[in-house]
């Protein structure tokens, strides 16, 4: 089959295969163009440099114990695309445009006058210039630079790698340096702290007059140890009354319709109340599960509203319990504080009587220096041990690489854009001819024409190099014209001489020319043919035949001369030869068909065959006019010329004259054009191996030798009509 609709559901890949065998010069031509295009585009593109640095960022692990197993780092995606945006900020991006100057230098290189703000520059960098990337599973950060300077590039790549650097230990130890610095303030308080209740202590060692007494020694004193635990019990319980009366105010407070919010394990640690909000919110759910489906006076859904009441109610009575509960816990509280302070103070009274009252301010002053340079060495081990790890290096950040003026440009990349131009014009070159392919409505395979035409192939004629054949040609060439004749006799009466038309729907698809050599063929067979030129528009038989035009048929219509006299006799062997005439002007009308009838009725006494060379049947009268006055027409059709649909119209203007149609041949099909033609013209080269015939020149019976040098050096240059 020659190259098949791609519309077909039918279609296979040898069929798309066969598409592009027959559009190959097209395909050809669009990769060629879209390559061409492709390279001019290249060539005048700006050329730009690429340099590039490497990162490797890890993340740390928190603070740096000293003395403690450190763990390695590992790899986390989020934190590396956290550091990916970090490195396109502005926080990072505009230390290097100023640093490197690049408003002043971007704005030199794109030709605009003065300098770009930051903000123009930092977009023009990361739209244009900067790629940051991270490797897949992997720590490492690329920093790419495009610049039509190529120590630009490096420059700017190596610059945001050391900036990102120092903003990332920056970042990392900021941390610590303000732990140390608010530890180093609160030493130097602290220190001030113990200097000043040293000199408390040394005062009331004066002032009291023991000198001796050792100020780190306990005092084991059965009523001071009593009346110091004394004093811290009534601390302990005036913080729980205070509690305690501070909770029962609060839910006192709180309306009693949004007391249910607080009961959590929290704020109310009863389980009888868990309990009851736990039934409380699942009868809540029940009822709203309900209330969706079930009306409002159903008795299930009423049920469930009353379940729901009735816990409401019990929890509201047990929160209301809850808050008498708290009323009594703190009236409690309250009593033994009371009772604790009057205690207290009769304590107080005895140790006044007692004789070593006295000590008491002395002994309160030393327990608080020691408490106090206890806290300043506590501090002082912290700042230290603080400092040891300051100084510990953090290698959570290493540059891998210094990135250097590269010397070929990376932009544009002439085998990328070339590769990229190859696969986009096959692309496109492949969808062009598919899309042709699915348009194109002409015919294309003789199973197409008989299917819709309904008519016989008589001859399928291959694109030949040589239109109007000669001595010289090919027999494999001639051997369509001998396939086409042998069928047209077949559908003929046999050994009754008979008049035919060979016409084509619309001009230009080589029906002169074939007609021409189909003559030939028929007159090399044996049998007395004449051809006659009756396409009055557009004559050609002429000029194939390298023969005058005039006088010719249309003298003979309108009666000036008799057909014996325009009879242009032996132009080859059993053929003779009726050219137009002087047919400007002229047309065939009805008026004229009983003539024509008359023209053939006389020439079957003298031929086997009378052929007619016809114009186009549609859009001219003429052809219709010849076709009523022979004995059959065949229609030739061009391979992939015009629309189904025009031949079809041309099938049914013979078929309404009731002229017998004997069939169809396809004309000018490309050598190889599918596997349906293989049957017509696969044998045709069998013969164009065999031995070329050499003819002697010499001169036909009843021409001259003029004649025959005439036709001779025409053969070489007339194209088919």
């Amino acid at each position: 089959m020659a190259a098949p609709s791609v519309s077909k559901d039918s279609t296979t890949l040898a069929d798309f295969l066969q598409v592009l065998r027959l559009r190959k010069a097209l395909i050809a031509l669009i990769v060629s163009l879209v390559v061409l295009t492709t390279l001019v585009v290249t060539a005048l593109l700006p050329r730009w440099y690429l340099a590039t640095t490497k990162i490797r960022v890890e993340k740390p692990e928190g603070e740096v114990k000293l003395f403690q197993a450190q763990t390695s780092s590992y790899y986390d995606p989020y934190f590396l695309q956290d550091q990916l945006r970090t490195m396109r900020s502005e926080i990072i991006i505009y230390p290097v445009i100023e640093n490197l100057k690049l408003n002043t230098r971007l704005a030199e290189m794109l030709g605009t006058k003065g300098k770009l703000t930051n903000a123009l520059t930092y977009r023009y960098l990361l739209d244009k210039m900067l790629r940051i990337e991270s490797q897949r599973s992997s720590s490492i950060i690329e920093i790419d630079v495009f610049a039509q300077d190529a120590a630009l590039a490096a420059a700017i790549a190596n610059e945001t790698a050391r900036v990102y650097s120092e903003n990332r230990i920056n970042f990392a130890t900021a941390e610590q340096r303000e732990g140390l610095a608010q530890l180093r303030k609160e030493l130097e308080s602290q220190e001030a702290e113990v200097s000043r209740q040293r000199d408390a202590v040394e005062k009331l060692r004066k002032d009291l007059n023991i000198s001796g007494v050792d100020l780190n020694a306990r005092y084991s004193d059965m009523e001071i140890e009593t009346l110091r635990q004394m004093q811290n019990s009534l601390i302990a319980l005036s913080v729980d009354a205070i509690g305690r009366k501070t909770r029962w105010e609060r839910f006192k407070s709180i309306p009693v319709e949004d007391r249910i919010n607080l009961v959590n394990a929290e704020l109310i640690q009863d389980p009888n109340i868990q309990n009851l909000l736990q039934a409380y919110l699942m009868a809540d759910q029940t009822v709203s599960k309900l209330k969706d489906r079930l009306g409002a006076n159903h008795p299930e859904l009423i049920s469930a509203e009353g379940n729901l009441k009735k816990i409401r109610e019990q929890l509201d009575a047990q929160l209301g319990g809850y808050e008498s509960s708290l009323e009594i816990s703190y009236k409690e509280a309250e009593a033994r504080v009371a009772e604790l302070k009057n205690q207290l103070s009769q304590a107080k009274v005895d140790q006044i009587l007692s004789a070593r009252d006295r000590m008491r301010p002395f002994e309160e002053a030393a327990q608080k220096l020691e408490d106090e340079t206890r806290l300043l060495t506590t501090l002082k081990l912290t700042l230290r041990q603080r400092e040891i790890d300051y100084q510990v290096p953090k290698r959570t950040i290493e540059i891998l690489n210094i990135a250097e003026a590269p010397i070929r440009p990376s932009r544009p990349s002439w085998p990328l854009n070339i590769s990229f131009a190859v696969i986009f014009g096959l692309i496109l070159g492949v969808g062009v001819s598919v899309l042709l392919e699915y348009f194109d409505t002409s015919f294309r395979t003789v199973t197409d024409i008989e299917t819709k035409l309904g008519l016989p192939a008589l001859g399928v004629i291959p694109l030949v190099h040589d239109p109007n054949g000669g001595e010289d040609t090919d027999p494999a060439e001639e051997e369509p014209f001998r396939v086409l004749h042998t069928n047209i006799n077949l559908a003929l009466k046999p050994g009754v001489p008979a008049s035919l038309v060979l016409f084509s729907a619309g001009p230009g698809e080589g029906k002169s020319t074939t007609l021409h050599r189909l003559t030939r063929a028929m007159a090399s067979g044996g049998e007395r043919v004449i051809l006659i030129d009756s396409d009055l528009r557009r004559p050609t038989q002429h000029k194939l035949a390298r023969r005058p035009k005039e006088p010719g048929l249309c003298e003979v219509l309108l009666g000036r001369m008799t057909m014996d006299e325009v009879v242009q006799r032996g132009i080859a062997p059993n053929l003779d030869f009726v050219p137009s005439g002087a047919s400007a002007g002229f047309t065939l009308n009805l008026l004229y068909g009983n003539r024509l009838k008359e023209i053939v009725t006389m020439l079957r006494q003298d031929y086997d065959k009378i052929i007619f060379d016809s114009p186009p049947i549609i859009g001219v009268s003429d052809a219709s006019v010849l076709v009523s006055v022979v004995d059959g027409a065949v229609l030739l059709i061009q391979h992939r010329r015009n629309p189904q649909s025009m031949v079809v119209r041309a099938q049914q203007i013979i078929e309404s004259i009731k002229t017998p149609l004997l069939g169809v041949v396809l004309n000018q099909v490309p050598n190889g054009s599918g596997e349906d033609y293989g049957y017509y013209t696969h044998n045709y080269s069998y013969y164009s191996d065999a031995p070329k015939p050499r003819r002697h020149a010499r001169s036909a019976p009843g021409k001259t030798a003029g004649d025959h040098l005439h036709l001779h050096e025409s053969d070489r240059s007339d194209p088919p009509a």
